[in-house]
């Protein structure tokens, strides 16, 4: 072992070599990547060989240093048996403990978690539990593809029944590996066969290197072998015989000393054959034999024995005999298991799972009979050579026995069969026909064969391909068909085609012959997920329908193909009509005489957990329960897919009561295992249901059941069972259509014991029982935490209505694992007021296309390239141009809308030239994409100004009047004209262009409007009206719009959707499954297939939900482009050049992705990558471009073909996926053809299953718009009474009254839920609305309501609010929150807890990354909270002060949102601070927010500013004192003013200190940052009215350094009077500034420009009081300030002190003190300045 390396010897511990076999194959398997088939015979270590190949998996995934990487590689090892599978577990768990990898069994038995399967690095399964696996690929899609290795033991299996599951498993597993090009070594391991090159070729195994054949000869032991052939007929003749010959073969091996097993083939049979045995012996007198040799330990092995309780088994023991079979208890087994190998036993009888289950040798193995009884088969069977061979292994003791000897006792006609097959001449076969179509069926569902070609391909890969061409006679093809074609294509086709045909008619796939398409229906889903059989699928299409009981289906699911071969035994029939007395419930069809009789009978004795004694009903009974439980899950799905409600509710419940094993009628509380039966039967007959109990006391329970402490455990486990309540609102969206909104309270206790530690899954649907008819059905999961927490959960679906409006709808939801856990919410229709009828949409007119020239103005027209306007634009020229009439205009996107906004632009331009045009477009996005093009076209060759003003572009006051063009975003101008009365340039406004105005329905639809509800208000204040113009997607309430907007008959445009100036055809897809990441991965194929048929060589566009989306599916598509002949048939440009363009790209998946043809963009991108995607799609040189959402509305890029790969995304807030708004995929459909080239476009829609209808309504008929104003209305009440625009209830009434929201109240009043329409109503309401918002503003500390209840006044906070455009929840939380003296963390957490914040998106599992994030950052946060968005926020802002890795690149971006906010927050808790007069939280606000600017934490030094400085590198400034010759420069610096101070503007004297560590280069930017730094000088004065003096004068302030003593210093004012501080501060280092005539500041860690400017406070130290604050902008060379302050009312000396802090530099900060001497109070002074008040206040 010494060869293996230290792992290996880890793994090997105690082995000293490893047997012949293992060395000859040692190299190849420990070595190499190479494929590998073993035939060897039983016994001779293949497990070990197995245990080679997965240390070479391990040891390519060793990290150096002995890290292992776990997630990157999974093992599977593919055991034939259960049993097999547990002792191979238990094998390999033991050997790779030591290196930590964990090894788990998943079978039938032992059922797996998802999370438990991601931890576990090796699984070890049986054949049909892996092909289940792998059959959902989607789900388990990333666990079938980390597998790196495959383990195939007892590859001879091929030709048995279980053969056909082998062959599909390898087929699906090799073509993953061709198309994926992924590396899966597969390793086969049997037992010697004669066509092992057959085998080698079916499994990709190179004969020359990885093909292993070793014959008999290699046995460890040799073996022996006697055939015994009994020749008479006569049944008991026979029986009589067998004993016979069976004792004298046992006698003459324990004369020999020797220990023998008998193998019998049930488990009666082993006590009968034990107990003849003795009594032949003891007959015989040849008893003394076989007794136990009285040894030492002999007493205390008896003395075992008779503890237990199996009475034949302690009969035998002192004879010298055992018995062994699986029907015995665990312990009894592994005593006889045990007492045999120590040698007490000398003989012991067992059954063959001894031989497959445990290894315990014996040197004789006997095998009386070879008939064995078959309970899949129902019939009696003969011993399969597997079985023969299995035990046969067990014969020889390795480690005593020269040779081992195999005895087989069978009857003469056998003979000859088990000699040949033990003797090896019949080559193996294949069985794959039977099962063709169940397999075919499974590809399709997977998508991995979609048409005929890929499954003549796919059946290419089986075993039966190799075998058809090796031996076609043996498969009906003759001889002439196999000459002709050799490669059997058209033999293949003839299979899959028929096979395609059985299933089309069994509806489970459609097959369309004239293309050769296969399509999988839900059915075929259904029978693939759950291993269901083609003819069981006919049985049920034929069988079931929607008004069965629950007795009928029990008698669909007994009459399945799995149970065909049960049979009726004439010994069963009266334990069967026993079992139908005793324990069956329902009718049972067919009775005791029938197969599927008995199958029902048994169902349910299953279910009722009766007793059953005869040994081949017990077997059957299992096989019974294990397949019904499947095929009941089944029909459940059918039953919700086709949507009968009563039918799904009675499936559910029956999957339940066979999982529980309880009928439903039984107590709920039965499903608790801990609660005995004598409780629960008690709890039955007093009726006590679970509700009843619920609402009784624990003891007053235990009294009523006659056992006072069981109380307590009965009211705890009522409260475990799952209960949820519901509660549903429902808003109509058109006449047609309903949005409810559901809200799940959970109600129960959790127990991770009872519930498991993941969540409770419920299936919900929404039923109409006078239809029988289910209109919407989810199943949704209960989060633990969310029951821990009691916090609700919200689902949220749309469902259609008809008219007549029915009574009500039910809602039902129940649970999918607990029986009598289901809750009901009525939906009643009762007081439902529809919306009204949508009017009719603009025709468009036959015009004929007007030419450019119509404009009348040459400048304009050579704005554009082409010479007439389209129908549209014709349509609309005149309204735009020569009238000033509002207008509304909704067409399809794409139809020109922008160059429509163009012309009522160039009518300003012309008519009234002094006025501003305001575009608002929805984005950011948008805005830049406007600014590019109108910077050339409108300002360059008209010479307009035109000027960006968004949240990232905040241009100063004077080019903001200048401009004739203002492009903004919503939020943006409604900051700005918040405060219209003071800023002129909001009323000089003439005109209000709004695109995508049916945005008003969205998020952030309430900005818009009160944009322009404000625009109208001004508009009748100032008598000078503002037009509207909206730009908008066709709508269907385009009237109400159009009245809000006040426009009349003329100005309302609204097309229909098809007027698209390029036709567009959609297709919709639903794709079924309840998890989201998997449906997404199984959309993936049709996306492929989608471009392949419609779009092969012209530019694509797929949108995905998040970035990882963008990724996944880019890297799918690429597998499946590996699979053509042409792999980068995307690629439309050189090689060479792409590889260039490559080489500049910075991340690595696009690298990859742009190679085929594919780009990605998202927002995590690097802007240069963005660029260069944008262009090589423009330019088509690739063709695919796979985006996130954004991009449908950020850039304008058709594409011939658009797919939008599902339409939910995660949202983080509410932690759930939701879906996109209806408008959103409008406009991501809109991108689908291009004018230029295409004559149509193509739309590809793949939503869930559940939701297409609804899409298939509303993208061909326009979608209403309705108001979302109620949510925000708060705040813009508060704005509004803060500009003072409102001052009473009464004007906030009229103020909604101009609203879009209350043109929507009106016209669909169950949608705001007004319940009608009289006068009275909709004031109450409005009213009531008015009351709710005011108080809640008034409890945020922003308004106060005066005494008469009507009239309301702003406060201080509800102006700051209102300025800095806050929420005022989060002004309420400042309020309360900040204190006189808060640190800077407090601060921080007080800033991150803002109401701003709850928006930042925390994506899936992004928990996980926070709490790895939060492990490496110095403030502590709660680790209950990792998903709040406001944690998040928090970590980022610590990552982004210490400069910590961040880990991916959504948290850059996300970081740069978390930044684009916190200054103006910040700037409001400064704001806050100072209104009450807080001096040290105002300063510590101050730090906070240079912090913020400059990305470092305040305790850092503020060298470390500078860029490229890192800590390693202050070492070269602290230790300057070292050089000599410096002068007096020689003191370490420590901050940036030192530094400023020694350089003194030299550049090279910065040089020198850190040229041993940085680059030139980057000393060059660190000297740029230094030497641009503000250095100020500060003077102050003081100014007000002295009692000696007749005027206002101003007195100098005494230098700080000089003598406190002397009264000179001091200056005297006078007690509580007004003063002003007059500061005046003067740039020093103005040398450098020269150069960069810019006000902005160094912050290259900020993501967007920010001015430099500066904060002054004056405060008083002592008291800790702020007197005064005051924003300055920058200083350019010279800036006064003045500051007005009251004196104190005490008479003696006092200290002020003046801080200057930068709001954008850390350590640049001064402090000066001002030393007062309060004289007393002068009257005729203060009565001078307060008259003088009115001037100073505006100074």
């Amino acid at each position: 072992m010494g060869s293996t390396s230290s792992i290996g010897q880890l793994v090997f511990k105690g082995m000293k070599r490893l047997n012949r076999i293992q060395s000859i194959v040692f190299e190849t398997a420990y070595n190499t990547n190479e494929n590998l088939l073993i035939c060897a015979p039983t016994g001779a270590g293949k497990t070990n060989i197995a245990m080679l190949t997965v240390l070479h998996e391990i040891r390519q995934h060793l990290q150096p240093g002995g890290v292992i990487k776990k997630d990157e590689f999974k093992i599977v090892y593919v055991a034939p048996m259960k049993a097999l599978a547990a002792e191979m577990t238990n094998y390999f768990g033991k050997r790779l403990e030591p290196l930590g990898i964990t090894v788990k069994e998943l079978t039938g038995d032992m059922q797996l978690t998802k999370g438990e399967i991601l931890r576990t690095q090796m699984l070890v399964t049986t054949p049909e539990k892996w092909d289940v696996v792998t059959r959902k690929s989607v789900g388990d899609v990333a666990l079938s593809q980390i597998v790196r290795l495959l383990i195939l033991d007892e590859v001879h299996l091929l030709h048995e029944d279980r053969g056909p599951v082998l062959e599909s498993l390898v087929a699906r597993t090799i073509r993953q590996v061709e198309s994926t090009q992924s590396m899966i070594r597969i390793l086969g391991l049997s037992a010697t066969l004669p066509n092992y090159l057959d085998v080698a070729t079916f499994l990709h195994v190179n004969p020359y290197i990885g093909l292993f054949f070793f014959d008999g000869r290699f046995r460890p032991v040799p073996l022996g072998q006697t055939f015994v052939g009994i020749k008479t007929n006569n049944k008991i003749q026979q029986i009589h015989d067998m004993e016979e010959v069976c004792y004298d073969k046992v006698l003459e091996q324990v004369k020999a000393g020797h220990q023998v097993m008998v193998f019998v083939h049930a488990r009666n049979a082993t006590v009968r054959t034990a107990m003849g045995l003795i009594e032949m012996a003891k007959n015989r007198g040849e008893i003394c034999f076989f007794q136990p040799d009285q040894g030492s330990d002999y007493g205390q092995c008896e003395k075992q024995i008779q503890r237990s309780r199996n009475k034949q088994m302690k009969e035998m023991f002192p004879e010298g005999f055992g018995i062994h079979h699986a029907g015995m208890l665990r312990s009894d087994r592994s005593l006889m298991e045990s007492m045999f190998s120590r040698g007490h036993l000398k003989v012991l009888v067992c059954t063959a799972t001894l031989a497959w289950g445990v290894n315990l040798p014996a040197h004789a193995v006997i095998i009386k009979g070879t008939q064995i009884y078959d309970a899949k088969r129902g019939a009696v069977v003969d011993l399969g050579i597997l079985d023969v061979m299995q035990i046969f292994g067990r014969a020889g003791r390795p480690q005593f026995d020269k040779y081992g000897e195999g005895t087989i006792i069978t009857t003469h006609d056998k003979l000859s069969h088990y000699l040949t097959l033990l003797t090896q001449q019949n080559a193996i076969e294949s069985r794959f026909l039977d099962s063709l179509a169940d397999n075919l069926n499974a590809e399709i569902a997977l998508g991995t064969v979609t048409n005929v070609e890929e499954a003549v391909k796919w059946l290419s890969y089986t075993y039966l391909y190799v075998r058809m061409r090796a031996n076609p006679l043996a498969y009906g093809i003759n001889h002439k068909a196999s000459q002709m074609d050799p490669a059997l294509e058209l033999y293949r086709k003839d299979l899959v085609v028929e096979s395609g045909r059985k299933l089309d008619k069994a509806r489970m796939i459609r097959f369309d012959e004239r293309t050769g398409y296969f399509a999988s229906t839900d059915l075929g889903r259904t029978a693939s997920h759950f291993y269901i059989k083609y003819n069981t699928i006919e049985t049920f299409n034929e069988h079931f329908n929607p008004q069965g009981t629950e007795a009928d289906i029990l008698s669909i699911v007994s009459k399945a193909e799995e149970f065909e071969q049960l049979k009726v035994r004439e010994e069963e029939m009266e334990e069967l009509e026993q079992m139908l007395c005793s324990y069956c419930q329902l009718p049972a069809a067919g009775g005791v005489e029938n197969g599927y009789g008995k199958v029902n009978i048994l169902l349910q004795t299953y279910i009722g957990r009766g007793e059953v004694d005869s040994f081949s009903l017990i077997s059957d009974l299992s096989y019974v329960a294990q397949n019904a439980a499947r095929i009941v899950r089944a029909l459940f799905e059918i039953a919700l897919r086709k949507r009968w409600p009563l039918m799904t509710r009675r499936l559910l419940t029956l999957c339940k009561v066979i999982d529980k094993r309880l009928w439903d009628s039984a107590h709920p509380l039965r499903q608790f295992p801990n609660l005995s039966p004598v409780v629960l039967n008690r709890l039955e007959e007093k009726k006590l249901t679970v509700d009843k109990l619920k609402e009784m006391r624990k003891d007053d329970i235990g009294h009523m059941l006659h056992h006072v402490n069981i109380g307590l455990t009965v009211k705890q486990c009522v409260h475990q069972i799952p209960s949820i309540s519901m509660e549903a609102t429902i808003q109509p969206i058109t006449r047609t259509v309903l949005r409810v909104r559901l809200i799940v309270t959970p109600d129960f206790r959790w127990n991770d014991q009872v519930h498991g530690s993941v969540g409770e899954p419920w299936w919900l649907w929404v039923e109409d029982a006078m239809n029988d008819h289910i209109y919407h059905s989810e199943y949704f999961l209960l989060q633990k935490k969310q029951v821990v927490s009691g916090e609700p959960q919200h689902i949220v679906f749309t469902i259609p209505i008809f008219e007549p409006l029915p009574s009500q709808y039910y809602i039902r939801a129940v649970s999918d694992r607990w029986l009598g856990a289901e809750a009901v919410c009525i939906i009643n229709f009762q007081d439902l007021i529809l919306p009204e009828r949508h009017p009719p949409h603009t025709e468009l007119l036959d015009l004929q296309p007007l030419p450019v020239t119509a404009l009348g103005n040459r400048e304009y027209e050579s704005l554009y390239k082409f010479t007439h306007f389209n129908p549209i634009q014709t349509q609309i020229f005149h309204t735009l141009y020569h009238t000033d009439t509002n207008v509304l205009l909704g067409a399809p996107t794409g139809s020109g809308k922008t160059i429509a906004a163009e012309m009522a632009m160039f009518r300003v331009f012309n008519k009234y030239p002094s006025s501003k045009v305001v575009y608002i477009a929805p984005l950011k996005a948008l805005v830049r994409e406007r600014i590019e093009d109108w910077k050339v076209r409108i300002e360059e060759k008209l010479g307009k100004s035109v000027v960006e003003l968004t949240g990232d572009v905040t241009p100063d006051m004077r080019a903001i009047a200048k401009a004739d063009l203002i492009v903004t975003t919503p939020e943006k101008w409604d900051g700005v004209s918040r405060s219209w009365q003071n800023r002129s340039y909001v009323q000089k406004v003439a005109i209000l262009i709004i695109d995508e105005i049916h945005l008003l329905g969205e998020d952030r639809g309430p900005v818009l409007e009160v944009i322009v509800s404000r625009t109208n208000f001004i508009s009748s204040h100032t008598s000078k009206s503002v037009r509207v113009v909206g730009l908008s997607t066709a709508l269907a309430n385009a009237r109400d719009l159009a009245d809000w907007l006040g426009i009349g008959q003329v100005g309302l445009f609204n097309f229909r959707p098809s007027v698209r100036p390029v036709p567009l055809e959609v297709h919709i897809h639903g794709f079924p499954g309840q998890h989201y990441c998997p449906r997404m991965a199984s959309m993936n194929k049709p996306t492929f297939q989608a471009i392949r048929a419609h779009s092969p060589a012209k530019p694509v566009l797929i949108f995905v939900s998040s970035r990882r989306q963008t990724r996944l599916t880019a890297l799918d598509l690429i597998a499946y482009l590996a699979t053509e002949d042409n792999p980068k048939q995307w690629l439309h440009q050189d090689e060479r050049e792409i590889e260039d363009i490559i080489g500049t790209v910075r991340d690595s998946n696009l690298k990859l992705t742009l190679a085929f043809g594919i780009g990605m963009h998202h927002a995590g991108l690097h802007e240069r990558d963005r660029k260069t995607v944008e262009e090589l799609f423009v330019n088509c040189k690739i063709q695919v471009l796979i985006a996130t959402s954004t991009l449908a509305w950020g850039v304008n890029f058709p594409a011939h073909l658009v797919v939008v790969k599902g339409t939910e995304y995660y949202d983080g807030k509410s932690r759930r996926y939701v879906d996109y708004p209806i408008t959103d995929v409008l406009q991501m459909m809109g991108r689908a053809g291009r004018p230029q080239f295409d004559d149509q476009g193509k739309a590809v829609i793949l939503v869930h299953d559940i939701k297409k209808d609804f899409y298939k309504k509303f993208l061909y008929e326009p979608f209403p718009v309705e108001s979302s104003l109620l949510g925000v209305l708060s705040d813009h009440l508060n704005a509004e009474i803060a500009a003072g625009t409102i001052s009473s209830k009464q004007d906030a009434m009229d103020y909604i009254t101009w609203t879009y929201f209350f043109r929507r109240l009106m016209m669909n009043p169950s949608y705001y839920s007004l319940e009608d329409i009289s006068h009275e109503s909709i004031n109450r309401y409005l009213s009531n609305l008015v009351e709710r918002s005011l108080r809640d503003l008034e409890g945020s500390y922003c308004i106060e309501i005066k005494e008469d209840d009507q009239s309301t006044e702003p406060l201080t906070y509800g102006r700051i609010a209102s300025y800095y455009y806050l929420k005022h929840q989060t002004i309420r939380t400042f309020k309360e929150r900040l204190r006189a003296e808060l640190p800077i963390h407090e601060l921080l957490s007080v800033l991150t807890d803002a109401e701003e914040y709850a928006e930042l998106p925390v994506r899936h599992n992004e928990d996980q990354l926070n709490s790895q994030l939060a492990q490496q950052l110095p403030l502590q946060v709660n680790p209950h909270s990792y998903d709040s968005a406001h944690t998040k926020t928090h970590l980022l802002l610590q990552a982004h002060f210490g400069h910590a890795q961040l880990p991916c690149s959504d948290y850059t971006t996300d970081t740069k949102t978390v930044l684009d906010n916190a200054i103006r927050i910040c700037q409001a808790m400064l704001d806050v601070a100072a209104n009450e007069g807080w001096l040290v939280t105002a300063i510590s606000i101050c730090n906070l927010v240079q912090m913020i600017v400059q990305g470092r934490w305040l305790h850092d030094s503020s060298l470390l500013t500078l860029p490229h400085v890192e800590q390693q590198h202050l070492s070269l400034f602290r230790n300057r004192g070292n050089r000599k010759g410096q002068g007096g420069l020689n003191e370490p610096i420590e901050g940036l003013p030192e530094l400023i101070a020694a350089c003194n503007g030299n550049e090279s004297v910065f040089s020198a200190m850190v040229a041993r560590q940085l680059h030139p280069s980057q000393t060059a930017q660190a000297w740029s940052f230094l030497s641009h730094l503000p250095v100020l000088e500060v003077e102050m004065s003081m100014k007000g009215w002295w009692e000696e003096s007749q005027e206002q004068t101003e007195r100098p302030i005494p230098a700080a350094g000089a003598n406190l003593r002397k009264g000179s210093s001091w200056l005297d004012v006078h007690a509580d009077q007004e003063y002003v501080l007059q500061v005046s501060l003067r740039r020093l280092n103005l040398g450098q500034q020269r150069r960069r005539q810019d006000s902005k500041a160094q912050a290259p860690r900020f993501p967007k420009a920010k001015d430099e400017g500066w904060f002054l406070v004056l405060g008083e130290v002592d008291r800790r009081e702020l007197l005064a604050v005051k924003r300055l902008g920058y200083v350019r060379n010279h800036t006064a300030v003045s500051m007005a302050f009251y004196t104190p009312e005490r008479t003696g000396k006092c200290i002020y002190t003046l801080y200057l802090m930068s709001d954008s530099y850390l350590g640049l900060d001064q402090q000066y003190d001002v030393h007062l001497n309060v004289t007393p109070a002068s009257i005729a002074a203060q009565v001078n300045s307060e008259v003088s008040h009115s001037d100073l206040s505006l100074g």
